[in-house]
């Protein structure tokens, strides 16, 4: 899915623009989005307002990332190429994110929820195969490697949300958490929270959290108790295997420039 960065610096903000303008419609409409899911829940049904309460940062974030992915020149510097390489990488993934979430919206707020799921379907798993099979590990000191991963790392992971909640409600419209269900949703969190760095393992928690003040009764409680679980797992995981590097990219040079001066110290 590669491109080039000219294409890249037009299309991420093209599609984050497309997606922010179906969220103003999915708010503003009538009915509304949070109309639509008080209206359809199931035992993935998430408190709301935790959605809300998770797009605000994640889109600041989104708009230091895209800031970024402009102000930088490949042009300029090695460095400044590198840098680049990695958002750049990420840009395909970014924007059939967007655009999904943009698609989604529209069919959730006219209640074609099947519909709906087919797209939440493809962002999530798209942002899950970027993040557990394309990304790099973070480079601490790497602006663009930071935004990179909390970028992408938090697509992913609300879209774990997105795909519990819209599969729920799609097939499953008010029915209680069966054994099957509360046993799959240990073993898949408990699972990711395992193979999670701080970002998507944070992410883990929060869904559950979110899961656990939209239920009510013991499955709430017991979403509660897996969220303890997954942060004890993330935690224990992630001091005992640090998932960051620290790569100091101020002496990169290019091949070219290298094998010049010692040619010169030859000399």
């Amino acid at each position: 899915m590669g491109i080039e960065y000219s294409t890249a610096k037009w299309m991420a903000p093209a599609c984050f623009l497309v997606d922010f303008a179906a969220q103003q419609y999915g708010m503003l409409s009538s009915p509304n989005m949070k109309d639509i899911h008080d209206k359809n829940l199931s035992f993935f049904s998430p408190q709301p307002f935790f959605i809300a309460g998770f797009f605000f940062p994640q889109q600041l974030f989104q708009l230091a990332w895209l800031y970024r992915l402009w102000k930088l020149d490949p042009k300029k510097s090695a460095v400044e190429k590198a840098e680049l390489d990695q958002m750049v990488d990420f840009v395909p993934y970014y924007s059939v994110g967007n655009l999904c979430i943009a698609a989604w919206m529209v069919f959730w707020n006219s209640e074609h929820l099947g519909i709906s799921h087919l797209f939440v379907t493809i962002n999530s798993l798209s942002q899950l195969f970027y993040v557990f099979a394309k990304l790099g590990p973070m480079n601490t000191r790497s602006t663009s490697s930071v935004l990179t991963h909390i970028v992408s790392k938090t697509f992913a992971g609300i879209g774990v949300l997105d795909l519990l909640h819209n599969g729920s409600v799609a097939f499953f419209k008010d029915q209680p958490a069966t054994l099957t269900v509360k046993v799959l949703t240990a073993v898949g969190f408990g699972l990711a929270s395992a193979a999670s760095d701080w970002i998507f393992g944070g992410c883990m928690v929060y869904d559950l959290v979110a899961l656990s003040m939209g239920q009510s009764g013991s499955w709430s409680k017991l979403l509660g108790a897996y969220a303890v679980g997954a942060a004890a797992i993330v935690g224990a995981k992630n001091y005992a295997m640090p998932p960051y590097i620290t790569k100091d990219r101020a002496g990169y040079k290019p091949a070219g420039e290298s094998e010049n001066e010692d040619l010169e110290d030859q000399v």
